[in-house]
């Protein structure tokens, strides 16, 4: 028995050892920890990152990923700083998640600068595929220019034809509501105009009523994360949907219906890029997730989170490990493979940086036709990737016009 202890001993030594001389590979995980987006994001994220390594074993494909995380606290100078001190100080290789999006397009400025790979999860820009794409960004779940084409569409398509915006002043809100104005047009509704509401606003009392003073049929949020969950819940206090409006979220998460619940929010109309309970790869990644998680379900974001930190291994895996390192050589070559996850499906990722997949159209259900916790949407349509997001020449993407040009 001593003999085989001591060989048991000498192979875990050999076996630490080998583990310790493989090139590693920092990937940082940036996202609202603790504040307005932190269900949709935060944590969650960090624990599909660390899922993600775990299935991927990039040990078995000869290198080591890290995980390493970090609050932005939803300010672009935070963000800034922490992009820069890693890339800079902490060898870190690429950023992932990273919602808000004036946060994203800073740290998407940082990542070109430093030649590192920026893995877009959870903000919504989509400028950062347009006039603000790099060849380091990669931006995996969704967009607003895909929120509000494939929501827009569909509630014209029920009557809804004039509308009327409630917009979170800062980037984000600006480029949600600029997209589902464009969609709503060509779709031949009208826009009765907005109100812009501060960032992280609790009070929504004066801006519904402005709402419903438009006479719209259909008021839009062009928010996320908590401001959505606050305008959703002072809307059902105000009584606006009994008065003949409909209410649109143009982003809202699973997350966000947990919260405010099936009576309040029932009959919702949105779109997402995953939901939990779409096929058996979703159901058994999605409970996997909630047993580490307190029992909550993942986001789209988290799951954006996981599918591309997948994709990026894969791609680190198959290119020189040196040139790994740069994120223009590891980007391009996410560019070039497939993407193939049960989470997302088949897809791809264009010249543009943006990842090709199907989207959702989902209704909220009501309490009576929920079977329990987290049974909370009605499909309505699947949009196909191909038709869910911006044509690629309509973005102003100047790689697109490099590309064309070679």
């Amino acid at each position: 028995m001593k003999g085989v202890f001591t060989l048991a001993m000498l192979f875990g030594g050999t076996a630490a050892a080998f583990a310790d001389t493989l090139p590693t590979f920092r990937i940082g995980v940036l996202n609202d920890q603790s504040g307005l987006y932190a269900d949709i994001a935060g944590p969650g994220s960090v624990e599909a990152a660390r899922m993600a390594v775990e299935d991927f074993k990039p040990e078995d494909k000869g290198f080591r990923v890290e995980v390493l995380s970090a609050d932005h606290q939803n300010k672009a100078d935070v963000g800034a700083a922490i992009a820069r001190r890693w890339f800079d100080v902490d060898r870190v290789d690429a950023i992932v998640d990273v919602p808000t999006s004036s946060v994203a397009l800073a740290v998407s400025n940082i990542a070109s600068e430093k030649d590192k790979a920026f893995l877009i999860a959870s903000a919504g820009s989509s400028d950062l595929t347009g006039k603000n794409c790099t060849r380091t960004n990669v931006h995996w779940t969704y967009d607003t220019w895909a929120l509000g084409n494939s929501t827009a569409r569909a509630v014209i398509k029920q009557g809804g034809k004039s509308w009327y915006f409630l917009t979170t002043d800062y980037a984000f809100g600006h480029a949600l509501e600029r997209d589902a104005t464009e969609a709503v047009t060509k779709a031949g509704g009208k826009s009765l105009g907005h109100v812009l509401a501060p960032f992280q606003s609790t009070d929504y009392s004066s801006y519904l009523l402005q709402a419903q003073g438009s006479g719209a049929q259909v008021v839009a949020l062009a928010n996320s994360g908590g401001d959505t969950i606050n305008a959703i819940k002072q809307a059902s206090e105000f009584g606006l949907t009994d008065g003949g409006q409909k209410l649109v979220a143009l982003l809202a998460f699973i997350s966000d219906i947990h919260s405010v619940g099936l009576k309040v929010a029932h009959g919702l109309t949105l779109t997402e890029a995953f939901y939990w309970d779409l096929n058996d790869g979703t159901r058994a990644w999605a409970k996997r997730f909630a047993a580490r998680s307190g029992g909550r379900y993942p986001t789209m974001n988290q799951a954006g989170t996981y599918a591309s930190m997948l994709h990026w291994m894969k791609a680190v895996a198959a290119i020189d490990k040196d040139k790994a390192h740069h994120g223009t050589d590891v980007v391009a070559q996410m560019k070039l493979m497939p993407t193939d996850d049960a989470l997302f499906g088949h897809g791809s990722i264009r010249a543009d940086g943006r990842t090709i997949h199907d989207l959702y159209l989902f209704q909220v259900k009501s309490p009576a036709e929920s079977k329990g916790s987290y049974d909370y949407y009605k499909l309505l349509d699947t949009i196909p990737g191909d038709q869910a997001f911006r044509p690629i020449a309509d973005g102003g993407c100047s790689l697109v016009a490099h590309t064309a040009a070679k």
